[in-house]
């Protein structure tokens, strides 16, 4: 093989979406890296979409196979809809193992062989193939040959120098069989990258990478969230959002309400995110519904990360308050995202939102609601610093974001699960009271950091027409404390308002007043 001088360790493509960027460009060319993992922790994936990366650009690509024959190695690829075809597979297994006669020539039983006559015959493929991309799988079996930490060592070092020698770029997979974490190979590979699996009590599995080092390198540390589905492995980046920066007009968005834009100072700034908090129940999706379907009409795209509803209750609830969002589905303005709780890593979440944005160029997004959110990412720490480095990224690329929060309990005192006023540039807060008989409902804002916003409080209501909003309303008491009491003008309430008509109370009270001497 004859490669340029100046291709010595520079990145080449790693096959698998996301990890390029981890890498800061993929692995280092002509060099051994150590893929370590428990089984079952994507390490077979990963080999070979770097492979097959390498057939495409026209590279001689090997497999080097102690733990699996190339038939389940076929089963795998055809799981996943590849072909492994200009892949050469080489195999080290017993041959009462394979099941394909044709193969019983080229195979021989491991434990047969010196460890020495092991390693000859995997450099002999090696010369025979002439790979410029080798996956060796596993060392696990190098080791239990070797019977002893350094003749491993020195077996490996000996393998390593001669793909070296080769300008091969490899990567040597271990399943971490040892009783103890070996850093035996730590110190001859120029990069490690370790693959993880945790196990939540309830849901499915998670899985995480995290470099451990590459020489010469600035790669991005910290653990990264990856998943294997149908089509191979793809690494979520941890999002940095300082990384991230874009221009974009300073402008406000309007509701299409006019008296809730006026509440709010106008609208909603881009670049921004708020808060709508209230109990189950009084509206928040709604009022966050009424931003995004004046922007649908404007011809802006939008995304709903939905973890409370379906897709079809979802549309359905916001067709029965006048907002028909089935149309900007076939049209591709708008997309929905339902959430699965249970199936979903703080990556592939922040991944998705950064594909509707990046990809779709989706102008406002809704996450309804961060309840769900809370719940679906149960046991993963520094949930609040990951959503605040998700808003902050929203914020830098000119989105108006809209998180929703329901609080715990419907009336009386109630509770946040999360305290994320913090990094909401506005927060709108609704409550439920009583006047005149009847539940009714209340919002009011309580922050805008991009401008002024009134400090009153407004009734609205939800029907066939969609979200209407009061005029500004006065005695009212306890609405902090979560027990909001009505004590002012019973016809300055929406419907008193709208009908001209007195309430009961008011006609209670005029008669009253006639009956005095």
């Amino acid at each position: 093989m004859t490669t340029p001088a100046t291709a010595d360790a520079m990145p080449i493509p790693t096959g698998v979406p996301g990890l390029d960027h981890i890498l800061n460009g993929g692995y280092a060319a002509q060099r051994a890296h150590l893929i370590e993992g428990r089984p079952g922790s994507g390490k077979t994936t990963l080999g070979l979409q770097f492979l097959m990366d390498g057939v495409k650009l026209g590279e001689r690509a090997l497999y080097i196979t102690l733990s699996e024959s190339r038939r389940e190695l076929l089963s795998v690829a055809e799981r996943h809809g590849w072909s492994l075809d200009g892949i050469d597979i080489y195999e080290l297994v017993p041959p009462e193992l394979s099941l394909d006669a044709k193969l019983q020539q080229s195979l021989v039983h491991s434990s047969d062989l010196e460890l020495g006559e092991t390693v000859r015959m995997a450099l002999a493929e090696i010369e025979r193939v002439n790979p410029s991309r080798v996956v060796f799988d596993s060392l696990s079996e190098i080791r239990l040959l070797s019977q002893g930490s350094l003749r491993y060592r020195r077996q490996v070092l000996a393998l390593k120098s001669y793909f070296l020698l080769n300008n091969a770029t490899v990567l040597m997979l271990d399943d971490l069989s040892a009783e103890e974490n070996d850093l035996n190979l730590h110190s001859i590979s120029h990069a490690v990258i370790r693959l993880e699996q945790v196990t939540p009590d309830y849901g499915a599995g998670r899985r995480r990478l995290h470099v451990i080092k590459m020489r010469g390198t600035k790669y991005h540390g910290g653990y990264h969230d990856f998943t294997i589905r149908k089509g191979g492995l793809r690494a979520y980046p941890r999002l940095v959002a300082a990384g991230h920066h874009t221009t974009f007009p300073e402008e406000t968005v309007s509701s299409d309400v006019p008296e809730l834009d006026r509440a709010l100072g106008g609208g909603l700034d881009r670049g921004t995110t708020t808060l709508v908090i209230g109990p189950s129940g009084a509206g928040k999706s709604t009022l966050a519904l009424s931003y995004l379907a004046a922007a649908l009409r404007r011809k802006e795209r939008a995304l709903i990360l939905s973890f409370d509803e379906t897709i079809g209750i979802l549309l359905r609830r916001a067709a029965g308050v006048g907002m028909d969002l089935s149309g900007f589905v076939a049209e591709g303005l708008l997309r929905i995202e339902q959430i699965d709780p249970a199936d979903v890593s703080p990556g592939d979440f922040a991944g998705r939102i950064r594909d509707a944005v990046e990809n779709d160029g989706s102008r406002i997004v809704v996450i309804d609601s961060l309840t769900g959110y809370m719940s679906a990412m149960t046991g993963q720490p520094a949930l609040v610093l990951q959503m605040h480095e998700l808003v902050t990224y929203l914020n830098q690329q000119g989105v108006v974001t809209i998180l929703i929060l329901a609080q715990h309990g419907m009336v009386g005192r109630m509770d946040s699960p999360v305290d994320l006023t913090y990094v909401s540039d506005a927060v709108v807060m609704l409550r439920f009271f009583e006047a005149s008989g009847r539940v009714r409902r209340a919002l009011s804002v309580l922050k805008k950091r991009t401008g002024m916003h009134e400090d009153t409080i407004r009734e609205f209501r939800i029907d066939t027409q969609g979200l209407r909003v009061g005029e500004a309303l006065t005695g009212f008491r306890g609405v902090l404390t979560g027990v909001p009491t009505y004590e002012g003008d019973r016809r300055d309430l929406l419907d008193d308002r709208e009908t001209g008509k007195p309430t009961r109370t008011s006609e209670t009270q005029a008669g009253a007043s006639h009956a005095k001497p």
